[in-house]
């Protein structure tokens, strides 16, 4: 982890939203970062406050953004963790008040207020980065390090699920057929899997996808297929669905020397919703679980070599956050790389809509 320079105080974070994403995933991992300390907590839920207080004894709890932008000058940073709609205004507001921001995925609902961000962020000389967690999840943390080593020869395609089984909505602005809301699953769990893809293989040339509502009563996308054809020639197949009776393996990536497949999520979102924190052992996952290597045979009948997983890495994420704020190291994500996402994302729903395929 990244330390503190001796003699001065952590970096002070204020959170804005304590939903799924700031309870689970932002203050634990903030909380759990060697110079970084949870100093604010916005949310008017009085619940949700108490519950901040009683997870993080130290920390403040307002109500509302006005309250932490009237003490901007005792925070380091800002974290944004509230509903999609309000990722851009409330970055804008941090990034002018002359502070660093964190914004969780997606940045923003388009791809040009994803880049005004970025170039607001560089006119002032201040941080601005996109919580892309699951760059940071075991199995695609595994993928890389095969790819690097070349253990796959040259990828063909790449095949990529994040599904879910859950035939009854939910409700709530993630499932809304509102546009101005960002929900649905193309930009829920689509940011993730192509942003993983374009991580993996490069930028993409064309983009075809298939998104419909399959649940009585769902308003917002909760079935989306995307393919992508990246500059390098590599196929991108991603799923991402609420609605997959059978799930299928998370990763099949096929190249001309071997494919790699692996089941199953990364432990580390279970780990934080049980209230599991980072320490010894963290990301590391049962090898009853670690995927398979090989050629000509399927996995399921016991073809290909079992290989170890990566332990999967979050608390990276802020560490390189931290650094980057402290000793002036990398931007761990970039607006600008998160743009080039939604660019993606963009042309899918396009697609989708129209049923054409989209050339970048």
């Amino acid at each position: 982890m990244t330390g503190t320079p001796p003699g001065k105080p952590p970096l002070r974070v204020g959170l804005v939203g304590y939903g799924l994403a700031g309870s689970v995933f932002h203050a634990p991992l903030i909380a759990a970062t060697e110079g970084l300390a949870l100093d604010t907590v916005v949310t008017s839920n009085p619940d949700r406050q108490q519950q901040a207080r009683a997870e993080f004894p130290d920390v403040r709890t307002v109500a509302t953004p006005d309250e932490l932008f009237d003490r901007a000058g005792e925070l380091d940073l800002i974290v944004i963790a509230s509903p999609n709609k309000t990722h851009v205004p409330l970055a804008t507001r941090a990034l002018e008040a002359g502070l660093p921001v964190v914004v969780d995925k997606p940045v923003a609902g388009t791809a040009a207020e994803a880049r005004e961000l970025a170039a607001l962020a560089e006119e002032r000389g201040l941080l601005l980065s996109v919580f892309q967690n699951r760059r940071w999840d075991n199995d695609f943390l595994t993928l890389r390090k095969l790819v690097a080593e070349d253990a796959l020869g040259d990828v063909w395609r790449f095949e990529s699920r994040f599904e879910r089984w859950r035939p009854k909505p939910k409700g709530g602005w993630r499932e809304s057929g509102d546009p101005a809301e960002i929900g649905g699953l193309l930009y829920d769990l689509g940011s993730h899997v192509v942003d993983q893809a374009l991580v993996l293989f490069g930028p993409a040339t064309q983009v075809y996808a298939e998104s419909v509502v399959r649940r009585a009563g769902a308003e917002a996308d909760d079935d989306t297929f995307i393919a992508l054809t990246h500059a390098g020639g590599v196929r991108s197949h991603l799923y991402v669905s609420s609605t997959a009776a059978q799930l299928g393996p998370r990763f099949r990536v096929l190249g001309s020397k071997a494919g790699y497949v692996k089941h199953g999520l990364d432990p580390q979102e279970a780990a934080l919703r049980e209230g599991k924190r980072p320490g010894p052992g963290w990301g590391e996952e049962d090898e009853s679980l670690w995927g398979r290597v090989g050629a000509g045979e399927s996995p399921a009948t016991g073809g290909g070599n079992v290989t170890a997983t990566v332990p999967g890495d979050y608390p990276a994420y802020y560490a390189a956050v931290a650094k980057a704020l402290l000793e002036g190291g990398p931007n761990p994500v970039d607006a600008r790389e998160a743009a080039a996402a939604l660019d993606v994302l963009e042309a899918a729903r396009r697609s989708a809509r129209d049923g054409v395929v989209v050339t970048l």
